[in-house]
């Protein structure tokens, strides 16, 4: 099995290629690979590489993730929507199978219920909209596909919440933190995890394929968050200065992309057609937590 990873730099792309490496034949590329062009900015490119490698599996963990960065909205269309198109279009025409990742941003954050794979998707942001237009154009074209939605994730690889929490605890004796903004911190290892499990499902059933919504187990707010990473890692024997972790509305900390009040994802379908278990949120993160300590 050949498969192509797309994003390979990033932290779920970093993750999968790990998990991905003993299912097959892997060629990981992101947007500074030479031999194969991997810049989802280059759309001509991108149908290139596709062509030239021609994949039986094409995995897509590069998007454009600046929320703020309304003014880049042809950008993000191009990387979240057109390029996803690209992938697409090639996949149906050679039968290759299809995995994407999508976010909790197509819907619009209202309510306490946590969002079921049928829900009507309502955008707030151009990274929530591009994300959603990308979602369509893979289901319109009739390609094999998994859409993986999920939410807040992290890695020990690059910069995450809990890193910032962190420094600016090692820095300030007060922290204001959100607190009206609720879901699940992810682990990309967990999310790439789950991706190789169900590429292996779905080859022998490919009645799997369709939407998913993927997150940790339980729910939290980023207040919460912080205040679960702090204590763990002064369990871990980190000495930290801040001794008050203040909750916030989100109208004390505007951005200038609205991000959802309601980031809470229902995984009862991946859980049922995967035969799968998603750990607490608690559990990858003093995880992730361990690995990034410092003596």
């Amino acid at each position: 099995m050949n498969i192509l990873l797309f994003g390979k730099n990033g932290q779920v792309g970093w993750e999968l290629q790990r998990a991905l490496a003993p299912l097959g034949n892997l060629t990981a590329l992101d947007r500074h690979s030479t031999e194969h062009g991997g810049d989802l900015n280059n759309l001509e490119g991108i149908a290139a590489t596709l062509a030239a490698i021609a994949p039986d599996v094409i995995v897509n963990a590069a998007a454009y993730t600046a929320v703020d960065k309304a003014a880049e909205a042809d950008l993000a269309d191009r990387i979240n929507h057109q390029a996803v198109a690209v992938m697409a279009q090639a996949a149906k025409q050679s039968g290759a199978l299809l995995i994407h990742y999508s976010t909790d941003y197509v819907f619009n954050g209202s309510g306490s219920t946590p969002w079921v794979e049928a829900d009507a998707p309502a955008p707030l942001s151009v990274y929530g909209q591009t994300k959603w237009a990308g979602e369509q154009a893979i289901i319109a074209s009739g390609c094999a596909h998994l859409i993986f939605r999920t939410s807040w994730v992290y890695a020990a690889r690059g910069n995450n919440f809990a890193k910032t929490m962190l420094r600016l605890a090692a820095e300030r004796e007060q922290l204001n933190v959100i607190n009206d903004q609720i879901g699940a911190p992810t682990a990309a290892s967990l999310i790439s995890d789950v991706t190789a499990h169900a590429i292996r499902a779905i080859r022998h059933n490919p009645d799997l394929a369709g939407v998913y919504h993927l997150a940790a187990a339980g729910e939290t707010s980023w207040h919460h968050y912080a205040e679960f990473v702090i204590h763990t890692a002064r369990a871990q024997g980190q000495a930290l200065k801040v001794n008050s972790i203040n909750p916030i509305p989100s109208s004390q900390y505007p951005t200038p992309a609205q991000r959802p009040h309601n980031s809470r994802l229902n995984t009862h379908k991946i859980k049922a057609a995967f035969g799968i278990t998603l750990p607490h949120w608690q559990a990858g993160v003093a995880r992730m937590l361990e690995e990034i300590k410092t003596p």
